[in-house]
């Protein structure tokens, strides 16, 4: 098994990579499992273009090609093959940040097709393979009892693992306030939820034998 991490900060050794970090401790405390961690900010990634050439690929059943040459044709391989998944982010204006709506974007319409649900059109993932995937957030100055009003982040990234990669979120992490609380206050929560992340990655890969 295989869980791939992927890292939209523009800082390296702060919250949201520390967090990212426990939860990969975490994960491996509870398995034998490979963990890849993606620095987002490392890559060169291009803009989506909307020529829709993935969305209108019906052919392809594990993910459509894209047209842009980048660092996303070898990230693809990894997202693909990976079996779970760690979103780490900063919540930004509310957001995701930049980098990570660019590859979100970039990631939709090659893993899903056209569906029926909710309406004609939107995507559904190309893969029939189970998955499932963590979120960890992070606010420098919004606590978490606000979240609801300020977290825009681990929705967009919820739709994308439902709608694009079959992979069910087993859990998310807001990590709020940080500059008031510290990142401390949310290291243990990272370290189970990367744990629950693996046992759910063990589940699916036993239930895949058992078929």
């Amino acid at each position: 098994m295989n869980i791939l991490a992927i890292v939209g900060s523009y800082r390296k050794g702060r919250t949201i990579d520390t967090l990212v970090d426990k939860a990969i401790d975490g994960a491996q405390s509870a398995s034998d499992i490979s963990v890849n961690k993606l620095q987002l900010v490392e890559k060169h990634i291009e803009y989506c273009k909307n020529c829709m050439a993935c969305r209108n690929d019906g052919e392809s059943e594990g993910r459509a090609a894209c047209v842009i040459s980048d660092d996303m044709e070898a990230i693809y391989t990894m997202v693909d093959e990976a079996d779970g998944y760690i979103f780490g982010t900063p919540v930004n204006m509310g957001n995701v940040t930049a980098v990570m709506k660019t590859f979100l974007e970039r990631l939709c319409w090659v893993f899903a097709k056209p569906g029926t649900w909710p309406l004609a059109g939107c995507p559904t993932p190309r893969t029939t393979r189970d998955k499932a995937a963590i979120i960890i957030v992070a606010s420098g100055i919004v606590r978490p009892l606000l979240r609801r009003w300020c977290d825009d982040a681990t929705p967009l990234i919820k739709s994308v693992c439902t709608c694009s990669l079959n992979a069910k979120v087993v859990g998310d992490l807001y990590a709020g306030a940080v500059e008031k609380r510290g990142t401390e206050t949310y290291v243990d929560k990272a370290f189970k939820l990367g744990k629950r992340l693996a046992t759910r990655c063990q589940q699916h890969a036993i239930g895949e034998t058992r078929q």
